[in-house]
């Protein structure tokens, strides 16, 4: 399965822009994914552009409100639409400053919480890079994640 990582504006910040370079690399040994960058602006307009780069994709919005799954769960959910076969995709949306709309969150098959602490949106990015990474790796059976 693919993922796919949709955010709202490139990351800016130094440690941001290291940070992507460094699990988008360290995931390419995993199969990688794909880091798809929209225009950044209003909440409406934002996600518009996240639903409609994520069309035919399993979407999974990243939001405070959601659902904070353990890593463990998370990564036995993503390996249960794995084996289903229907998905091909999953995407990954990060919005900007503003947030997600009502609309977006609810043409989202998961809305998930990385903390209920609200995030910057390029902290949110380098969080998810590194689970998505910590969950390459417990289905590899490398060492990376202790329980």
């Amino acid at each position: 399965m693919r993922f796919r990582i949709i955010v709202a504006g490139k990351p800016a910040l130094a440690y941001a822009k290291t940070a992507v370079e460094e699990y988008m690399k360290r995931l390419g040994r995993h199969g990688g994914g794909e880091l798809t960058v929209v225009k950044a602006g209003d909440s409406a307009a934002v996600s518009a552009r996240l639903l409609e780069a994520s069309q035919g994709c399993y979407r999974i919005a990243l939001d405070e409100r959601g659902e904070t799954p353990a890593t463990r769960t998370l990564a036995g959910r993503m390996e249960a639409l794995e084996i289903g076969g229907e998905v091909k995709t999953i995407a990954f949306l990060i919005g900007a400053a503003d947030g997600h709309t009502p609309e977006l969150r609810s043409k989202c098959e998961m809305v998930l919480a990385l903390s209920r602490l609200t995030m910057q949106h390029e902290l949110a990015l380098v969080v998810l890079l590194e689970q998505l990474y910590r969950i390459a790796c417990i289905k590899s059976g490398s060492p990376y994640h202790r329980d």
